[in-house]
């Protein structure tokens, strides 16, 4: 590897919005460089888990090494093709701090959408230079002229720049390497210095331990060294080093400015933190700035179906949350259910995703409970402050929701959606965000046929089906991303459903008090549909406080003579 001086190493990333031909500009770049041989089966060759290739989505960033000569020096390209979905927006900001530069991709017949302007901007903050791509020429409705008019007017990007690519022929996918090489700039790192090196992903392996994923900032790393974790502050020593050429390839050094995977005998699955900060034993260095943790949109509580399966579960959640660090975890109990957990995600998809890997790599079957979001309570009463220790609570179980008596007010979360959508949808979708209580921010027209709207959504309103119910309103042409945009108070109430009288913990949710009716009523009609007949008549209710909304009652069936 010490052909490779730092000059001549580039590191860049694919982003894109989903569907937009990541993953395949992927596959020609590795079957260009002669990474992997030229065939038919090369179909998304960096997506390995199962879950992505059924669901034809990316959703672990996954790196690869590529070699290749330009006008007579050889080069070293790191590759990372990033997840699309804004669930997974996480692992794009990760990927983000192990780069210099990124691809841009647009879809020549999509044109922008949601998530492609939520990506430039992840690479813009980060100060990383941006190359342009025009993907799916080859199709028969592309209109790369228009693309790259957006591509102008939203990024300030002019359009003699962009590239214009079919990734699934092959047209002019050699330009973008040469293009890479030429501007994206070399890692700023000497090897002279001491090692430090960035862990920004890891793997759990039944037979090695724990595989981290490594960026060197500066120095050189071999085998037989000892290395400290800046974090946990533990001595190893180091058993592989290598690069990925997509698969594990050892080498006997890594250099500063070169990605590569280490294994130094981590037995546990907590040692490897992403983020962390490798160095040389008695060689100390100033540990590099890691990542903001990603911070939980949705809430479920996750339980074995039988309890005895309890301590597998725990041991499959520890070695997949090491793999997807964004999930947090805490314990829960609940009367009905047993002992479990409550764990975090960062939206929809993510948590069928992870329920998906949980059932195919480690064959849990679980049992799920509706999503929540975290809703926060300011206390007024003096005793309950001093119980908690704070004024303000965070309430992630609709069972610990506060009384009204002793709160001055609730707090929801709240997101800032950017949608872009056709023109002619625009009546259909702003009643839409109407009806989900939203507060128009922004309203721009893109070009004459695309509006990039801004809505303020609280979140509890956009975490179950708003998705779904904005692509069957615009025929799937309009896209949707989101950002995080703190709490605002809010007209909160707890609805308890009670069967017969008693109340069941797991069916009590926290709404907001304008939509409380409509939903008692529909839960009240569903549970009557889905409870089994039973010899005595059965009344279902759905009551806030003591008063009661609404009420279904299942007639008792006359037994057979």
């Amino acid at each position: 590897m010490s052909m490779y001086p730092v000059e001549s190493i580039r590191n860049f990333s694919i982003i894109a919005h989903v569907d937009h031909g990541k993953s395949t500009l992927a596959d020609r770049l590795l079957e260009i460089t002669g990474t992997i041989s030229k065939t038919d089966r090369n179909k998304q060759v960096l997506d390995k888990l199962q879950v992505e290739r059924e669901r034809g989505i990316t959703v672990k960033a996954q790196s690869a090494s590529l070699f290749y000569s330009h006008e007579g020096i050889n080069y070293l390209l790191n590759l990372i093709d990033t997840p699309g979905h804004v669930d997974f927006s996480y692992e794009v900001s990760r990927s983000l701090s192990a780069c210099q530069g990124v691809i841009l991709v647009v879809d020549a017949n999509e044109g922008i959408q949601a998530q492609t302007v939520a990506n430039f901007y992840l690479a813009f903050e980060a100060q990383l230079s941006i190359i342009p791509v025009i993907n799916k020429i080859d199709l028969k409705n592309a209109d790369p002229e228009r693309v790259e008019k957006q591509i102008e007017k939203l990024f300030d990007i002019p359009t003699d720049e962009c590239i214009r690519i079919s990734a699934k022929q092959g047209t002019n996918v050699e330009k973008v390497l040469q293009k890479v090489i030429e501007k994206i700039p070399p890692p700023q790192c000497n090897t002279a210095d001491p090692l430090k090196a960035l862990v920004f992903d890891s793997t759990f392996d039944h037979y090695r331990g724990v595989i981290a994923n490594i960026a060197l900032f500066g120095g050189e790393i071999t085998k037989g060294q000892k290395i400290v974790s800046a974090h946990t502050k533990k001595r190893y020593e180091v058993n592989e080093v290598g690069i990925l050429t997509p698969n594990e390839q050892p080498t006997h050094k890594l250099y500063a400015g070169q990605v590569g995977y280490l294994i130094a005998g981590m037995k546990e699955v907590t040692e490897a933190q992403i983020g962390d900060t490798l160095f040389l034993y008695k060689q100390p260095v100033e540990p590099l700035p890691g990542f903001k943790s990603a911070k939980p949109m949705v809430f479920a509580g996750m339980y074995p179906i039988d309890q005895t399966e309890y301590n597998n579960l725990k041991s499959a959640l520890e070695r997949l949350t090491l793999n997807d660090s964004s999930v947090t975890v805490h314990r829960d109990s609940s009367l009905a259910l047993g002992a479990g957990w409550r764990l975090g995600f960062l939206g929809l998809l993510h948590m069928e995703v992870f329920n998906q890997r949980l059932e195919q790599e480690y064959n849990m079957s679980v049992i799920l409970t509706a999503p929540t979001v975290p809703y926060k309570a300011v206390l007024s009463s003096a005793k309950l402050i001093k119980e908690y220790g704070k004024d303000q609570i965070t309430i992630i179980n609709p069972a610990q929701f506060p009384d009204k008596l002793s709160v001055s007010e609730y707090l929801e979360p709240t997101v800032l959606g950017t949608i872009v959508t056709p023109q002619e949808y625009i009546g259909k979708i702003i009643t839409l965000c109407q009806d989900r209580r939203a507060v128009q921010k922004d309203m721009l027209y893109i070009d004459e046929n695309r509006v990039m709207l801004k809505y303020l959504f609280p979140l509890n309103e956009i975490v179950v089906d708003f998705y779904d119910a904005l692509k069957s309103l615009s025929s799937g042409y309009a896209s949707f991303d989101y950002e995080d945009a703190g709490y605002q108070s809010a007209d909160l109430i707890k609805m308890d459903i009670l069967v017969n009288g008693n109340p069941v913990e797991e069916l009590a949710t926290i709404i907001h008090k304008d939509k409380a009716y409509a939903a008692g009523k529909l839960l009240c009609e569903r549970l009557k549909e889905t409870i089994p007949r039973q010899l005595f008549e059965i009344a279902i209710q759905a009551a806030i406080g003591k008063k009661i909304i609404a009420r279904e009652t299942m007639v008792e069936t006359l037994q057979e003579e």
